[in-house]
């Protein structure tokens, strides 16, 4: 499997030189097997318009898996031009909440937006999905309800029979109570999505000062996403949807402090994080948009898993 992060922010884009270092885009990651053009894209957000250079000039055939239809999610849609094309075949499923394509109108229709989903070319179809193990275009896919503000969400555990990544987008686990740490539980339905996997891609949106006066906001905090990557034995986390105002400089400062060797973090526990194993080692890295490898703390935004290992 190939991973392509295409967008890794959250809310809305950012502009400007001092987002360079991870990219401005909204959510959207690519994931193309055998070698092959992609054929199955998470999240339709600014950064979707990215995924048509992949494609080589040819139409895209597959599917657009969404997490939920917040704008950051979907606001890409039109512009895909490898989508909206006369020879593409295009499925789009989101979390089942009634008609999906009427649902998706209502934000997506004059005088909002000139078209409406029915108008884009070529050939698509718009699924509503159930909770539970789907086959999307060869891959193994679970979709998972996980709590976050503002209509239904989905978390997604996909696998090629070989390798196996987790993709949560957006994640309030305030709302699941407080947790060990008064920045939300680590409840089932996360655990049983994350447990074991190679990699987890999680919403890590807000420092631990900016949580406290966002905590309502559906999100998660970096330390929490760190904690669950150490509670759920994952191989390598990826910190994604950053908030739109976070330039470069400040989000590698909002680290905590760690011992780094080639891409590994030892975390060493502050009063916040009390009772976690202060000698667990977690390969992490921060999203980047459309980067190879950028430092040690950002080498995996493009990975590419053979049968032995992620690179």
């Amino acid at each position: 499997m190939r991973l392509t992060l295409c967008g890794v922010r959250g809310s809305s884009p950012s502009s400007g030189p001092e987002f360079d270092r991870y990219g401005g885009h909204t959510s959207c990651v690519a994931v193309s097997t055998d070698g092959l053009q992609p054929s199955l894209i998470l999240d339709a957000g600014t950064g979707i318009t990215s995924v048509t250079k992949l494609l080589g000039g040819e139409p895209f055939q597959g599917t657009i898996l969404l997490g939920n239809l917040h704008w950051d999610h979907t606001q890409g849609l039109p512009f895909f031009s490898g989508a909206d094309n006369p020879h593409s075949r295009v499925t789009v499923a989101v979390p089942a909440q009634g008609d999906t394509e009427a649902v998706l109108e209502r934000i997506m229709s004059p005088p909002h937006f000139p078209i409406t989903p029915s108008e884009l070319r070529g050939d698509w179809k718009f699924l509503g999905l159930d909770p539970g193990e789907h086959d999307v275009d060869g891959l193994r896919v679970r979709a998972v309800d996980i709590p976050h503000k503002g209509g239904r969400m989905f978390g997604y555990r996909i696998s090629d029979g070989v390798r196996t990544f987790a993709y949560v987008s957006d994640h309030g686990p305030i709302e699941a109570g407080p947790g060990p740490e008064g920045l939300g539980e680590y409840h089932l339905a996360i655990m049983e999505l994350a447990e074991g996997v190679d990699l987890l891609i999680h919403d890590a949106q807000y420092t631990v000062d900016e949580f406290e006066r966002r905590a309502h906001f559906g999100h998660s905090a970096v330390d929490y996403t760190v904690g669950l990557g150490l509670k759920a034995a994952v191989k390598k986390l990826l910190l994604f949807h950053q908030t739109p105002r976070t330039a470069t400089t400040r989000w590698t400062r909002s680290w905590p402090t760690p011992s780094s060797s080639a891409g590994t973090l030892k975390w060493k526990s502050s009063p916040r994080q009390k009772g976690r194993p202060s000698n667990s080692s977690l390969r992490t890295g921060v999203a980047a948009q459309l980067r190879l490898a950028v430092d040690s703390l950002a080498r995996w935004c493009v990975l590419e898993a053979g049968p032995d290992q992620w690179v």
